[in-house]
C-alpha cells in the first residue's frame, strides 16, 4: 500500500491510499468470498473490499438452507430435476443457460462448503440432510439448522484468512473507473477516516448486492442492498436485467418498528407453520389449496397481501404465522434461530403464540445484465455475482436457491477472471477517469444545500411502497416516477456533513443516488412489464402476456429494452410441473 499527501493551491488534499492488484472484488458477502477464495487458490493476488464488517454481510441473514440435489434424502433427486423446478418457478424468465450451470454445479458447492469445514445438519447414517423449501419437487434443501447463511459466511470468512486474502471492510466504492469500454479499478473512500482509496485492478467483479433497501418495509438491514451494484455498473456501461422482477418475502416482522422487515426464515412454514387471518382462517387454501404454506414465496406474498388489504389482516396490517400446534422440542431443534429472534425482539414465544408477519421486500432477482457461461458485463474486464447478477431467478425464486447459486458463480467468475487478467498484455489507464471520480466525491463533500439526505432516502421508500409494492398499476407506476422526478431535483440541494463519527453522510449521499437510479429503472421496466406473473403483479393488466416472456434490460441512456430468452432443453421442458394459475391474483 502507498500513501500520499499533496498540497494544491494552499489547501491538502485527503490521504489517497493507491494500492493495485489483479483482481478487485467489490463486496464480502458469501458471493465475493467465494470468488476472492478461487482467485487465492489458483495464487492469483486479489483485494476484497466491503462497506461494512464481513461477518456481518447479508449473507449471514440467509436462514432456511441451500439447494443441492444431492439425492440423499429423495433418491429420486437429480439436478435435471431441479434445473426443471427453476424454470418452472422462474415463470419462463430465467436463463436455460444460467439455470444448467448452477443446477450442474450445485453438487461441487456444496463439497467445496464441506471442505471449508460446514457442519450440515445430518440424518443418523451421516449423509446430509435435505427439506422441502417452497416449490421444489423434492427434498433437497441442505441447512445448518435455521442459520445456514451464518455457517456459509463463517466458514468463506475462515478459508479467505487461511489464505491470506486481504480483507478491507470500511471502504466505500463510488465509482469503477473505465477506459474506453475496459475496466481498469475503482475509486472510494474510508468511511471512518475520510481517506481515498484508487486501486488499479485488471478484472473487477462487483459482489454488491441488490436494491430491496429502497422500499419502507425490508430484510435488507441500514445501509445495505441500496442498489449499489445498478448505479456502479451502469455508470460504468454495463445494463440492468429485469430491475422489476423483486421477490417480497411473505414473512416479515412488523413490530418493532427498528426491526421492521426482519425475517422469519421460510423453514418455519416448511416445519409445519400456518397462515391465519384475523378471522382464524387458514387462508392459503384459497390461493394453493394443493401446496398451502408450501406454495412459492410470490404466490404466499400475494396472498397475504390480498388478506390484508381485502380487511382480514391485523391492525398493524398483517397477518399470524403459527407454530404453536408444533412440538416444542421441534420448534427449539429445527427453528432455534426463529425463537430466539422472537424472543429478544419481541418477548414472544412462538412455541406458544402466533408471529404477525407481513410481505417484506427481500430480494432482487433482476440484476446487472451478465453472460451465463462466466457472468461477464458488456465492460471488459468487470464481472457480476450474486444478488448484483441475474438470469437465474426470473419472475420467482426457488428458496434456497440464492447460497447456491453464490458458490458455484463465485468458483466459476473467479476462475474467468483469473484468466482475464493472465490474458492481458497491456493495461491503458485513464486519467481523466480517476479525477473524474475524485471531483465527484469532493463535489458532495462541498454541498451544503437545505435538503436531508436521509429524509430524501425515506422520501425513495415511501413511495416504492406506495407505488411498486406486490401489486402495482399503471396509475401508481406514473405516480412514481412524477415523485421520484421531485426526489431527484431535491438531491440538487443536498446538505451533507461530516462530523466526529465519520463520514457516513458522505456514503448516504451515494447511497441516495444509487436508490434513486434503481427506483427508476423498477419503476420504468414495471412499466413496461403490461402483465401478471410472478412476483409482479399488475391488477390492470391481470393475465399472463406470452409476448412478455422476455427479459427487460434497462440502461440510463436507451431505457427499457425487450431481450428474448434462448429455449429450454427438451430433457428439461419434459420435467417442468404445470401450475395452476387459480388464486394468483385476487384484487
Amino acid at each position: 500500500m502507498v500513501s500520499r499527501s499533496s498540497v494544491a493551491g494552499g489547501t491538502v488534499s485527503p490521504r489517497t491510499h493507491q494500492l493495485a492488484t489483479a483482481v478487485l472484488v467489490i463486496g464480502t458477502g458469501g458471493s465475493g468470498l467465494r470468488a476472492a477464495i478461487e482467485l487465492a487458490e489458483a495464487g492469483v493476488s486479489v483485494l476484497a473490499v466491503g462497506k461494512r464488517p464481513a461477518p456481518d454481510a447479508h449473507t449471514s441473514l440467509a436462514a432456511g438452507g441451500i439447494n443441492a440435489a444431492l439425492a440423499t434424502t429423495d433418491p429420486a433427486d437429480s439436478w435435471e430435476q431441479h434445473a426443471a423446478d427453476t424454470l418452472q418457478e422462474s415463470y419462463l424468465l430465467a436463463d436455460p443457460r444460467t439455470v444448467q450451470v448452477v443446477t450442474q454445479g450445485a453438487s461441487r458447492g456444496i463439497d467445496d462448503l464441506e471442505r471449508y469445514g460446514v457442519r450440515f445438519d445430518r440424518q443418523p447414517d451421516g449423509r446430509i440432510a435435505q427439506r422441502y423449501f417452497g416449490a421444489h419437487t423434492y427434498r433437497r434443501t441442505a441447512f445448518v439448522g435455521d442459520f445456514t447463511g451464518l455457517e456459509v459466511q463463517r466458514a468463506l470468512l475462515e478459508r479467505a484468512a487461511a489464505l491470506a486474502v486481504p480483507v478491507l471492510s470500511t471502504v466505500y466504492v463510488t465509482r469503477l473507473l473505465v477506459n474506453d469500454g475496459v475496466v481498469f479499478g475503482a475509486y472510494g473512500f474510508d468511511l471512518v477516516d475520510g481517506s481515498r482509496y484508487l486501486v488499479h485492478a485488471d478484472a473487477v467483479i462487483l459482489a454488491t448486492g441488490g436494491h430491496t433497501r429502497i422500499w419502507r418495509r425490508t430484510s435488507s438491514r441500514r445501509d445495505e442492498n441500496t442498489g449499489d451494484s445498478f448505479r456502479l455498473a451502469t455508470e460504468a456501461g454495463a445494463r440492468l436485467r429485469d430491475a422489476e422482477l423483486v421477490q417480497f418475502h411473505p414473512s416479515g416482522l412488523i413490530e418493532p418498528e427498528n426491526a421492521a422487515g426482519t425475517l422469519v426464515s421460510e423453514a418455519a412454514r416448511g416445519e409445519g407453520g400456518v397462515l391465519l387471518n384475523t378471522l382464524g382462517e387458514r387462508f392459503m387454501a384459497r390461493y394453493d389449496p394443493e401446496r398451502m404454506e408450501l406454495s412459492t414465496r410470490d404466490r404466499v406474498a400475494l396472498a397475504s397481501s390480498t388478506e390484508i388489504k381485502e380487511g382480514r389482516g391485523t391492525r398493524a396490517g398483517g397477518v399470524w404465522l403459527d407454530l404453536s400446534h408444533l412440538p416444542r422440542e421441534t420448534i427449539l431443534t429445527r427453528l432455534p434461530r426463529v425463537y430466539q429472534t422472537l424472543m429478544d425482539l419481541q418477548v414472544l414465544d412462538v412455541t406458544r403464540d402466533p408471529i404477525e408477519v407481513a410481505p417484506t421486500a427481500h430480494y432482487s432477482m433482476g440484476g446487472v445484465w451478465v453472460r451465463p457461461e462466466d457472468h461477464s458485463t458488456d465492460v471488459l474486464g468487470l464481472f457480476a455475482i450474486g444478488e448484483a447478477s441475474s438470469g437465474l431467478h426470473g419472475a420467482n425464486r426457488l428458496g434456497g436457491n440464492s447460497l447456491i447459486e453464490l458458490l458455484v458463480y463465485g468458483r466459476i467468475t473467479g476462475r474467468a477472471a483469473a484468466a482475464y487478467s493472465a490474458g492481458l498484455a497491456t493495461q491503458r489507464r485513464s486519467l481523466g477517469a480517476v479525477r473524474d471520480a475524485e471531483q465527484a466525491v469532493d463535489g458532495l463533500l462541498d454541498s451544503d444545500g437545505d435538503q436531508n439526505v436521509r429524509a430524501m432516502q425515506r422520501s425513495v421508500r415511501d413511495l416504492m411502497t406506495e407505488h411498486a409494492g406486490v401489486v402495482r398499476d399503471e396509475a401508481g407506476l406514473r405516480a412514481g416516477l412524477a415523485g421520484l422526478d421531485e426526489v431527484e431535483d431535491r438531491m440538487t440541494r443536498a446538505g451533507i456533513h461530516i462530523d466526529i463519527g465519520g463520514y457516513q453522510d458522505l456514503a448516504h449521499a451515494f447511497d441516495l443516488r444509487s436508490a434513486a437510479l434503481a427506483a427508476r429503472a423498477t419503476l420504468e421496466c414495471a412499466l413496461e412489464r403490461r402483465e401478471t406473473r410472478g412476483c409482479h403483479n399488475r391488477s390492470d393488466h391481470p393475465d399472463l402476456d406470452p409476448e412478455l416472456q422476455v427479459n427487460l434490460v434497462w440502461s440510463p441512456g436507451t431505457g427499457v429494452r425487450r431481450e428474448a430468452l434462448p429455449p429450454i432443453p427438451t430433457d428439461i421442458a419434459e420435467r417442468m410441473h404445470d401450475v395452476s394459475a387459480d388464486g394468483k391474483l385476487v384484487e
